[in-house]
């Protein structure tokens, strides 16, 4: 029967994502509504304005059409999934029957209906699918049985185009010639790998729509199954750091793959070497937010999933401060890392300290203004070793005190996240990056001190043989 051959989106999602939590349906509604929220403004910032008459892209939704935006409805070609009894009129191609034609003349002239049979899976789906030449997109809302809900996403194009299938597969028993004409829309915007700035846009916007939420008190009573899971959002954060990175990585890979062409234009070298790194910046920061996340999945009492290990924090600092340097310079600041003589060897994870580090050191010149010099001192603490960033200010004027500008502001977007409206930077906030220097064996503190402006400091516990030595 039809049911056991074709698969829902859901189980299409499922099989591609590491883990999918059933949730109750506030939560999972909640997440579907904010995603869908952040892709319509998505489609809105990036549909082109001045060719709003032309089709930019097409939609298949259900059960009904999900944007109402006039310059969405009019530029997307809109095809609705529906599980009503069945209707031969909902299967005209791109017509509407009469009894539900749509009065308001701003919307799409240009929008069809689909039956799913009774005993489709998907008709206990809500699901859009987008198509644009920008990017393509996924999102599937599933009920189980058992009254839970999961609420899932991808940027992926191999998922999207593993849903379509999907989808195409049904269109195509019910009506082989609009099946016909479907398809070749779809494939004229086969889906691709987005712009990584097409990423960071959905990303800044969810998380407005999440802490919009919040603040509308659109709370559920009853958190998913999970232990310790204090943030409602934990989930949907580790899927979008997930889904970022993925298409991002493939980017990365091929971007690579054509530096070691020898004949390449300069020019075209010096542009590829900018997306590689880039691409690699959001990577990281896609990494901090997922393994954040995941430590807030944990219970206080259990311990760190992270192995922690003797190390050479020398050489860990001979690849980061090369990278802290550029992150200073591209924001007209200037850094100095003063070292000891020999450094002693710590206890931490390699690879995580080196992301933690330049990732917190990347939030911490965004709050700067420019001009400004950053001092980062490396010294024995006892049985700790001691990091500390502090920031100088200039002053045109010596014979007067240098004035530490006005703290950035920040507003919290959830439990996880800040957001500096000046700058628009979204990122980890203190208690989540204490957190995560906790997980690799270490300990943040952060001072405001007058005149001299917000100081972090890093302890990291030296290896014991240091330490007698």
């Amino acid at each position: 029967m039809y049911k056991w051959i074709l698969p829902s989106l859901s189980e299409i999602l499922a099989q591609n994502q590491s883990s999918l939590a059933e949730c109750s349906p506030a939560k999972a509604e909640r997440q579907w509504r904010v995603s869908l929220a952040a892709t319509e403004h998505l489609l809105l910032n990036t549909l082109a304005s001045d060719s709003v008459d032309a089709t930019q892209g097409l939609v298949l939704a259900a059960p009904a059409p999900l944007f109402s935006q006039p310059k969405l409805t009019q530029s997307l070609q809109t095809v609705s999934f529906t599980a009503k009894p069945f209707n031969p009129l909902a299967l005209m191609p791109f017509q509407m029957p009469d009894a539900i034609a749509p009065v308001n003349e701003e919307m799409a002239p240009h929008e069809s209906v689909l039956s799913l049979l009774p005993a489709d899976p998907l008709g206990a789906e809500q699901f859009c699918l987008v198509f644009t030449d920008k990017f393509s997109l996924v999102l599937v809302l599933a009920t189980h049985k058992n009254g839970k809900k999961t609420f899932s996403f991808s940027f992926e194009p191999e998922v999207v185009q593993q849903a379509w299938r999907s989808l195409g597969a049904r269109v195509m028993l019910a009506n082989p010639e609009f099946f016909a004409r479907l398809d070749t829309l779809v494939q004229q915007y086969s889906p691709v790998a987005p712009d990584c700035r097409i990423m960071v846009q959905f990303s800044q916007l969810l998380l407005q729509e999440l802490a919009e939420a919040e603040e509308a008190g659109d709370k559920e009573d009853k958190p998913c199954p999970m232990p310790n899971a204090q943030n409602p959002d934990v989930e949907l954060l580790q899927a979008f750091a997930h889904e970022v990175r993925t298409p991002l990585t493939t980017i990365r890979t091929m971007t690579r793959l054509l530096l070691k062409r020898r004949d390449l234009d300069a020019s075209v070298t010096n542009r590829l070497k900018i997306i590689d790194h880039e691409c690699t910046e959001q990577i990281d920061r896609m990494e901090l937010l997922f393994k954040a996340a995941e430590l807030e999945t944990t219970t206080s009492t259990k311990s760190p999933k992270t192995q922690l290990t003797p190390m050479s924090l020398d050489q860990v600092l001979q690849q980061s401060i090369p990278r802290w340097e550029q992150a200073a310079h591209r924001r007209n600041l200037t850094l100095n890392v003063v070292l000891p003589q020999q450094l002693p060897t710590v206890v931490s994870n390699p690879m995580m300290l080196d992301q933690v580090l330049t990732g917190l050191i990347e939030n911490f010149t965004r709050s700067l203004p420019a001009g400004s010099h950053i001092q980062v001192q490396v010294i024995p603490a006892g049985d700790q070793l001691k990091l500390q960033l502090s920031p100088q200010f200039g002053c045109k004027d010596s014979s007067k005190a240098a004035i530490p500008p006005t703290p950035p502001i920040r507003k919290a977007l959830g439990q996880l996240l800040m957001f500096q409206p000046e700058t628009g930077t979204i990122s980890l906030n203190i208690a989540a990056t204490k957190h995560l220097f906790q997980a690799i064996g270490g300990k943040l503190i952060v001072r405001q001190r007058p005149h001299y402006g917000e100081v972090l400091t890093i302890f990291l516990p030296l290896e014991v043989s240091n330490i007698h030595n």
